[in-house]
């Protein structure tokens, strides 16, 4: 039986390992030509940055190289990754027609609850399909990294975690004592 304290490592491991491939597949799956750069990042609607393709290879690039990834491994990931983005760039597409005749529903005269239950149930299945194919990307990278490789990654991607979070902390300081406009 394992302890709480034996199996912390493990769930943190593989919460970094998460974040990490999915990091990767947002990114990857979002990547499009066009619109507005900055730093490798693409600003498309309010508060959505996407990266472009060739910001998503840098970034890539940069963790393969945190964790002294071979070119074997390195090809392995990318050509995952770029599986991934195709397939979860077309169910994005499809996620935002749902938003799109959920948006066209609520501006009818009456709204048909029955129609919108039909609609949110499209939503959340197509939220699983995406969740689904993000978990097999990341169980695919995970038989592509060494256990220590993926140690190496969960402890950057915590590092990076902590980071967002006490910047999100100082900014939530800031505006909270900002007087109001």
């Amino acid at each position: 039986m394992k302890t709480r304290s034996a199996s912390h490592p493990i769930r943190l491991f593989a919460a970094g390992l998460a974040i990490a491939a999915m990091g990767f597949i947002t990114l990857a799956a979002n990547a499009q030509p066009g619109g507005m750069h900055h730093g490798g990042l693409r600003h498309e609607g309010p508060g959505m940055m996407l990266g472009s393709p060739e910001g998503m290879g840098r970034m890539a690039d940069r963790i393969l190289d945190s964790v002294n990834a071979s070119d074997a491994q390195r090809s392995q990931v990318k050509q995952i990754m770029q599986a991934a983005a195709t397939d979860l760039r077309a169910q994005r597409e499809a996620g935002r027609g749902l938003r799109e005749q959920t948006m066209q529903l609520f501006t009818q005269p009456a709204v048909d609850a029955n129609a919108a239950e039909a609609l949110r149930q499209q939503m959340m299945a197509q939220h699983d399909q995406t969740s689904r194919r993000m978990m097999q990307a990341m169980l695919d990278v995970s038989r592509v990294l060494t256990p220590e490789q993926r140690t190496q990654l969960a402890e950057r991607m915590k590092q990076r975690r902590d980071m967002f979070e006490r910047h999100r902390r100082e900014r939530q300081s800031i505006d909270g004592t900002a007087p109001k406009s």
